[in-house]
């Protein structure tokens, strides 16, 4: 039989690692970065035409939320990281959008609804994951991409890789120019396998696709030319998670189409929820040039 002593010296380590798990698993639950079930049930109830849909490529399940006239053009919402399809929930009701396109806010891998927690690294196979949601739903119509930081380089990866199934790029606060993506010390221990399953699985994603980021972005210097969509980038100059400096990259890289730069004098990132009239304005100039 144990002994009093023995038995305090035991309890205090399993104090230890059950306080722990519980803020391990309360900072989970806070930091989901994602609309839950019942939230996205009482938004299909306010509107009884949006549709959440999912498929599977292989074992990856994907999810997104539509809504809108299917005879009209499509934009499709790619948010950053981390995130998910809410990012962009407030454009899928915006009736000035609704009156001149179809609307989709997609879960990319690893966020929402979308196996969540388990990132999906690569731009060209988040792409492939992706494409499946422009042939479903192309119906000879033109589609247009709008990308929200991490969303940026993604979208861009996708035009150049399926380009016969794209018609414009909206990059909001794009993260493309691999020599201004920051250097984060912390990134490489945080995707280590200990370390990696202690954070939130939204953060474990973000970290395990940002961490690996750089390497694709410079893949995608010598196709940037290759675009042949028009280009809208919607840059704030006080963005202290993306460089400033990304918008002239993407003038500077895509030579063979029309590249729009809005740079806004003293807008942050997060535009999506700041300044969402810089994207509804962006969205209406592509499909009705």
């Amino acid at each position: 039989m144990l002994s009093n002593f023995n038995l305090k010296k035991l309890k205090r380590p399993l104090i230890f690692v059950a306080v722990l798990f519980s803020i391990i698993f309360l900072m989970d639950s806070c930091m989901q970065f994602r609309m839950s079930k019942s939230e996205i049930e009482s938004f299909q109830a306010k509107n009884p035409n949006a549709e959440f849909k999912s498929y599977h490529v292989g074992k990856r399940k994907q999810t997104y939320l539509m809504h809108g006239d299917s005879l009209k053009p499509l934009v499709i919402f790619v948010h950053g990281s981390p995130g998910s399809l809410s990012a962009f929930i407030d454009f899928m009701t915006d009736s000035v959008l609704l009156q001149s396109a179809r609307l989709i806010s997609v879960d990319r891998p690893g966020f929402g609804d979308a196996n969540f927690g388990y990132a999906e690294p690569s731009l060209a196979r988040q792409a492939a994951l992706l494409k499946p949601v422009l042939l479903a739903h192309k119906n000879d119509k033109p589609i247009y991409l709008v990308g929200h930081s991490l969303g940026g380089p993604l979208i861009a990866q996708m035009v150049l890789d399926y380009p016969e199934l794209i018609d414009g790029l909206i990059m909001v606060a794009p993260s493309i120019a691999p020599e201004l993506e920051p250097h984060e010390w912390f990134r490489a221990p945080l995707a280590t396998p200990f370390l990696k399953w202690l954070m939130p699985r939204s953060l474990r994603a973000s970290n395990d696709e940002i961490y690996k980021l750089k390497p694709d972005l410079e893949s995608l210097i010598p196709r940037w030319k290759d675009i042949r969509v028009p280009v809208i980038v919607i840059q704030g100059s006080k963005d202290s998670l993306v460089h400033p400096d990304n918008a002239a990259f993407a003038k500077r890289m895509m030579t063979n189409t029309t590249v729009e730069v809005q740079l806004i004098e003293g807008m942050d990132h997060f535009v999506p929820w700041s300044n969402p009239e810089l994207i509804r304005e962006a969205i209406l100039k592509m499909i009705k040039p």
